[in-house]
């Protein structure tokens, strides 16, 4: 099973490698820029096929994967027929949303798979079906003995087992929302629709007052099972959105605490401390983290499944964040420097100057090597702490 989770996670950090290159591919032809090379992996070329002017592909190093747009520094060389498609050329706004476009279909994968959770997985909720009656509700705290009062539940008759269908003739489908017209009703009667194996019984129970931080709720004695619950679509957006920009701002807080982070991931690699699953992780220990779910037989296969596809949304949005850092190499380096340009041509238009030449990438390579140096060295340091000290996620 840990096998088939590591497969899995390879596999959707491939897709989401092919729908970020896919993102530039698709916006640089929409603009008219000359796309060459379209390719998933680095290194040696094990097959390719042409496509009009552009060659589809897979290499050997599976850790990537590029789209070669024309022109992308203004000091390479071009052919005149390729010079009016250079990526250089084309106006800032085109030249952001082209860089921008991996990041933002990141984004947008993360909210889909999240929605999918919602929507089509299910999510661990509670369910309507009794799991245990209370035997009593004491407001005083008290153990329940033979002589206290039976709880609402128990003195109507419900039973282990049963089912919650309806309340007051409305059918149930959301247990933790329909239950509130219990809960806002206390000292009330309601009547309930019971499936209790091929019988459905209505049973009227009148909620016992119960006082909860200062407010009055009423409570009829249940304690429901526990299930895998599908979400409507509207609840599930609404859901999804929510959960997407709590992941965001997660992420973005990872980011800025990530250089205070790498001194302990030092000692957790070389000098034994445990690592902390809440620090810093390689693809190695991500993929891990799915072999231990699907492998968690205490899980059930939606579960499993809900498990991984979040950790797959999780990775996206934060990958979509990282490369918009404006850093060279990074996306976001690039759009930080169109961005620039733009200012620059801005400005020479409100004083009626002549365009201004573009920056050219290949003069700020001393600066690319830098970041790239510090990144490998990251990532070195991170694939020797997920081998050698591997972080276990208790999933």
């Amino acid at each position: 099973m840990g096998l088939i989770g590591i497969l899995a996670f390879v596999v959707a950090l491939l897709a989401s490698v092919m729908i970020h290159e896919a993102g530039h591919y698709l916006t640089a032809r929409k603009f008219g820029m000359k796309v060459t090379e379209f390719f998933l992996g680095f290194g040696k070329r094990i097959w390719s096929t042409q496509r009009g002017e552009t060659e589809f592909g897979i290499k050997a190093i599976p850790a990537g994967g590029y789209c070669r747009i024309v022109g992308m520094s203004a000091g390479e060389e071009l052919s005149e027929g390729d010079s009016q498609r250079a990526f250089y050329k084309a106006s800032a706004p085109k030249r952001l949303i082209v860089l921008g476009a991996g990041s933002f279909l990141h984004f947008v994968l993360g909210f889909l798979l999240i929605f999918s959770i919602f929507f089509g997985v299910g999510t661990v909720a509670l369910t309507s079906t009794v799991d245990q009656v209370v035997p009593c509700i004491n407001t005083n705290g008290k153990v329940c003995t033979s002589a206290s009062v039976p709880s609402p539940a128990k003195a109507a008759g419900i039973l282990s087992g049963d089912t919650f269908v309806a309340i007051n003739g409305y059918p149930i489908k959301d247990w933790n929302t329909d239950i509130n017209v219990v809960r806002n009703s206390p000292g009330k009667t309601n009547i309930f629709s019971v499936q209790r194996g091929d019988q459905q019984l209505d049973i009227a129970i009148t909620s016992k007052p119960y006082k909860v931080n200062g407010k009055t709720i009423g409570m009829i004695g249940v304690i429901n099972k526990l299930g895998m619950a599908r979400q409507p679509f509207g609840t599930s957006l609404s859901h999804a959105g929510s959960l997407t920009n709590e992941l965001f701002t997660g992420s973005v807080s990872s980011l800025i605490q990530l250089p205070s982070k790498i001194p302990a991931l030092v000692r957790q690699t070389f000098g034994g401390e445990k690592r902390d699953p809440a620090g810093l992780v390689g693809v190695i220990g991500v993929a891990e983290a799915s072999a231990q779910t699907a492998g968690n037989a205490s899980l059930g296969w939606n579960e499993r499944i809900g498990t991984f596809l979040l950790i797959i949304a999780s990775l996206n949005i934060f990958v979509g964040i990282f490369n918009l850092l404006p850093l060279l190499p990074l996306d976001g380096g690039h759009m930080a420097i169109a961005a620039i340009d733009g200012l620059r041509n801005t400005f020479a238009r409100i004083r009626r100057r002549p365009t201004p030449r573009p920056i050219d990438v290949e003069s700020l390579t001393p600066l690319t090597l830098i970041v790239f140096v510090f990144l490998a060295a990251l990532s070195i340091l991170l694939l020797a702490a997920d081998i050698f000290n591997p972080v276990h996620f208790n999933l």
